[in-house]
């Protein structure tokens, strides 16, 4: 599944090189050259994740990346530090500050690329190509298919990244709001009831094969996936 990734790079060259490379492998890439153009991007919806350059002009990156994590919206939101300062004590502070990985310039595209892969199966899974499997439903995002042993499962695109998302988060329980941030994005904004709608969908399609009963209501709560 693309991920979307806000690269806050403000050299054109690196920020160009490092743009082909994440559209090559399907990501959706948004560029800033400063803090606060990267903060009005943030606001307006939140990216996957955020690869985030240590010196930048105006609001040094470290200083945008400690106050992404002092608010609660962005406080999980996955960031990776990318910078030429390869002092060991650089690279702690950078990873103190909350950075989920540090990367040196000069990099290798194909290892930025599998650092960040890295930093969204840990974070987003839904976000990544891997292929998921629960109860005897497979779902592959590369192909967009649903099987459930031999019977194929058809459902849409909303109904698809539901399930996407529970399946990369089994046994836990997410709450109507949670769900909406997640699948639908934080910048969208629909009653909470809609979810029961395609939670209702995706029961429905899920019937025949028996598989509906991996979806689970908890009343008060919200909904999870469970084989038990």
């Amino acid at each position: 599944m693309p991920a979307t990734i806000l690269v806050v790079e403000d050299e054109p060259a690196i920020q160009s090189l490092i743009e082909v490379n994440l559209r090559r492998v399907g990501h959706v890439v948004q560029l800033a050259a400063d803090a606060e153009t990267a903060r009005r991007l943030v606001q307006e919806a939140l990216p996957d994740l955020v690869l985030l350059d240590w010196m930048l002009p105006g609001m040094s990156g470290v200083d945008f990346a400690r106050l992404l994590r002092s608010e609660a919206r962005t406080r999980r939101l996955p960031i990776i530090m990318l910078t030429a300062r390869a002092e060991e004590r650089d690279k702690i502070e950078g990873l103190e500050l909350g950075a989920d990985d540090y990367v040196t310039k000069p990099f290798s595209p194909r290892e930025l690329v599998a650092r960040i892969k890295a930093v969204l199966r840990r974070h987003a899974p839904q976000a990544t190509e891997d292929m998921v499997e629960l109860g005897g439903l497979r779902l592959d995002p590369a192909t967009h298919r649903i099987t459930a042993g031999s019977i194929e499962v058809n459902l849409g695109p909303t109904e698809f990244r539901l399930l996407h998302f529970l399946m990369t988060h089994p046994e836990r329980v997410h709450a109507r709001a949670q769900l909406l941030d997640q699948v639908w994005g934080d910048h969208v904004f629909v009653e909470e009831r809609t979810v029961d709608v395609h939670i209702r969908r995706l029961r429905a399609a899920l019937e025949a094969s028996g598989h509906d009963g991996l979806i689970q209501t908890v009343r008060g709560s919200g909904y999870r996936i469970s084989a038990t």
